[in-house]
């Protein structure tokens, strides 16, 4: 079977930008590629179009790389599409972000990032940060630019969101997964198989690094034991249904889980609706009034007093949880499609797990609320 090839985030591609132009600020010759940090601390290497000192004399001293982005076989907007990054030296002591042409700006609070600040995530925040330290001895400015971002952000949820003028600068892991589901579901797969021949009796079920990260900050865990889902969790909780395991953990941020407690199985943002609504109407019943109305889930969640957040949480993980155990139920008395039908993945054999419990968790990996017995996977507080 032929994979579908990786490419790289924005994040990563404006961190070399960045990385490139920080070379010449500080005297040296323009690179024809930078190599930076991804956050699992793998080294890659970018092409660089062109690294230059900016002519402008009302810019100060500065300087100007740009980067390709490379989105793989993904079908992301961004693909093609170039990344610059202008670097000045800083007053202060910290490096400041700027959004330049093309790249959004905050304006409600809930995202991951404060309202009036350029819509540069966290992680690509570090990855920047990182590369710029590797050449530069001082704090710097840096302003990241896509051209024509701006009539980019409209195909993307940013303007729902509250980010105007252009896109965000994104990335988790630092690369770009295809959505190719033939190619993703076979690699998905893998991760049950391995726990199934390691004789895992309790797997945890998590989106992505974020879930995984907080699997094992809350759960004595063995890494075989965290499996990651991404989007497709109807599909993997077929196979699941039909491998041998005793108990069933799903955990992640209620943006993704609370899309299950509504029977959307597929939780990629092309083919399910907005977390928000359901989480909000859940918040009414359970809390006896209309919830603030916030672009995010975890904006939602953060608006809650302590209390009331914990009561919302719980509540929305048991919903989550009933819908998966009558998914679980259905698939392993054969309901859905069985996967022998899918020969590209194969078949295990029947063993309906005996129960299945739900954990949400924030941005930050704490702990929001759960539902169902924890005791299998050793809780450490």
């Amino acid at each position: 079977m032929k994979f579908a090839r990786e490419g790289f985030t924005t994040g990563t591609c404006a961190a070399a930008a960045a990385k490139a132009a920080a070379v010449v600020l500080t005297g040296g010759a323009a690179p024809q590629a930078a190599e930076v940090s991804l956050p699992d601390g793998a080294r890659v290497s970018l092409p660089v179009l062109y690294a230059r000192r900016n002519r402008d004399a009302a810019a100060g001293e500065s300087a100007e790389a740009a980067v390709r982005k490379d989105a793989g076989d993904d079908p992301d907007v961004t693909d093609g599409k170039t990344v610059v990054a202008a670097v000045s030296w800083s007053s202060g002591a910290e490096t400041i972000f700027a959004a330049g042409e093309g790249v959004g700006i905050v304006t409600r609070p809930g995202l991951s990032v404060p309202p009036g600040e350029a819509a540069i995530n966290p992680v690509p925040r570090q990855m920047i940060r990182q590369a710029v330290a590797e050449v530069a001895a001082r704090a710097v400015k840096v302003t990241i630019s896509v051209p024509g971002g701006r009539e980019l952000a409209e195909k993307t949820f940013n303007p729902r969101l509250g980010i105007v003028g252009g896109l965000s600068i994104l990335g988790t892991t630092g690369r770009v997964r295809p959505f190719s589901h033939p190619a993703l579901q076979a690699s998905l797969k893998c991760g049950v198989d391995v726990a199934v021949a390691c004789q895992i009796a309790h797997p945890v079920l998590v989106p992505g690094h974020i879930g995984e990260r907080a699997a094992h900050r809350h759960f004595e865990l063995r890494q075989e034991q965290v499996i990651e889902v991404s989007n497709e969790w109807g599909f993997m909780l077929e196979l699941v249904a039909r491998a041998p395991f005793k108990h069933i953990l799903a955990l992640g941020h209620p943006g993704k889980l609370a899309k299950l407690a509504a029977g959307a199985w597929n939780t990629h943002s092309s083919r399910s609706e907005s977390a928000v609504p359901v989480v909000a109407r859940l918040g009414k019943t359970v809390l006896g009034r209309e919830l603030p109305e916030m672009p995010t889930v975890e904006g939602l969640f953060k608006s809650l007093p302590e209390g009331e957040a914990r009561q919302l949480a719980d509540a929305l993980a048991a919903r989550v949880r009933e819908q998966i155990a009558g998914l679980l139920r259905g698939a392993a008395r054969g309901d859905r499609q069985p996967i022998s039908q899918r020969p590209e993945i194969g078949v295990s054999p029947l063993w309906p797990p005996q129960d299945a419990a739900v954990v949400l968790i924030n941005m930050r990996g704490e702990w929001l609320g759960s539902h169902g017995d924890l005791s299998p996977w050793l809780m450490r507080g």
